[in-house]
Parts: structure tokens; C-alpha cells; sequence
């Protein structure tokens, strides 16, 4: 079966059938202990079929891994365009965009862990950045939703001018993006208590909210 020749509607079909089975995969089981030939076997192909159409199993994981990411993001930018959101003030719309975080670590929990594995895995691997424009293209970018929210804030007086606002977003967003990994990853020294893993994140917002916040104006 792996050697005829099959349209190509038919081709593209099996490749997103098979990013998609390889996506849930991973979310369950983890990119490590899933072979190829498990996503093979679940997709009904032959495993040459699956390396015929990707090449290796790094392949199809970011081709996966993109196909989750533009999933979630079709889940969000909605809200942070619609009427209601942006009627607000500039600092609450800010506050909104911080809290974000907190929605990704309660409800995508399984995908929060798996891109901190997807990272160490790319750089194991050392893949090029060449093979991840794609990838890249499809990740939440909330800076512009930000960018918005700081230049209504300060047109409203809710929020402070003088402010690297870039730098404040990129601190914010790795602070918040590498405490959820450590969070998710489980608890490895003796010290380690993440009972209230959670409170910490919603605690990182609040005070990057305060930052931000004029003086004597609410949220």
C-alpha cells in the first residue's frame, strides 16, 4: 500500500488527518514517548507513508505543534477585539491581557507543558530556524492587543507614560510563560511547593497591573 501512487487531495488530506492525530498524541502522551509508528497505526497508514509525507518525527511535531497554537489563538483574538473589551479602560484592558496567562495554566494545561517539552526538543536537536517561520507565524502574538491597551491607557490617563512599555511586555511574558513551565513540570527539589502554583501566577499579574496603574485609578 505504501508504494501506489495517491491524488494529491487525497495526500493532503492524510498529512492534516495525520498533523492533527499526531497533535492529540502529543498533548496526552507527551512528544518523547510517542513513535512514529504509534501516529501511523492511528492514522491507518503505513509508517513509510508517514515518513514519505514528513521526513522525520521532528517534522511532524512542529507541524503539530503549529496546528495547536493556531488552534488556541483562534480561541482568543476574538475577545480582545470585541466591543465589550475594548470599551474598557486602557489598564483594565491591560489587566484582561495579563490574566490571560492564568486562563492558559487552568484550562490548556496539557499544551502549556507540551511546548515547554516541544522547547527543549528543538534545542536537543538543534533545528533551524529556517524550519520554524511557520511555527513562529502561528504562535498567540498578544503584543499587538497589549501595544493597543498601554496607548489607550495612557490616552486616558489610567495608565503610566513613563514606561519601556516593549521591555515591560517581554519581562512580563517570559516571567509569566517560565513560572507556568516550572509549575507544570512538576515539583523536583525537596523545597518545592506548588500547592499554590496558581496564587503565584495571579500574584506576578497583580503586580505587573500595579506597574502599570496610575495612581488612585481603579482596574
Amino acid at each position: 500500500m505504501d508504494n501506489y501512487i495517491v491524488p494529491e487531495s487525497l495526500r493532503a488530506k492524510r498529512i492534516e488527518r495525520a498533523v492533527e492525530i499526531s497533535a492529540e498524541m502529543f498533548l496526552k502522551n507527551g512528544i518523547e514517548t510517542v513513535k512514529m509508528t504509534d501516529i501511523a497505526d492511528a492514522c491507518g497508514v503505513g509508517v513509510a507513508t508517514l515518513y514519505r509525507y514528513f521526513g522525520t518525527k521532528t517534522a511532524i511535531t512542529i507541524s503539530a505543534m503549529t496546528h495547536l497554537w493556531t488552534r488556541l489563538r483562534g480561541m482568543y483574538e476574538n475577545v480582545f477585539e470585541s466591543e465589550n473589551f475594548l470599551k474598557q479602560t486602557g489598564i483594565k484592558r491591560l489587566s484582561d491581557l495579563m490574566h490571560i496567562y492564568l486562563a492558559l495554566y487552568d484550562k490548556h494545561r496539557d499544551f502549556m507543558k507540551l511546548v515547554g517539552e516541544f522547547d527543549l526538543m528543538l534545542q536537543r536537536e538543534n533545528v533551524p530556524k529556517a524550519a520554524l517561520f511557520e511555527y513562529e507565524r502561528s504562535i498567540v502574538n498578544f503584543y499587538p492587543y497589549f501595544e493597543a491597551a498601554y496607548l489607550a491607557g495612557t490616552a486616558d490617563g489610567t495608565v503610566r507614560k513613563d514606561v519601556n512599555f516593549k521591555l515591560f511586555y517581554l519581562t512580563f511574558g517570559h516571567s509569566m510563560l517560565q513560572l507556568c513551565a516550572k509549575m507544570l513540570g512538576g515539583e523536583l527539589l525537596p523545597s518545592d511547593d506548588f500547592s499554590d502554583g496558581r496564587a503565584e501566577l495571579e500574584m506576578l499579574a497583580n503586580i505587573g497591573v500595579n506597574y502599570l496603574r496610575v495612581e488612585n485609578t481603579g482596574a
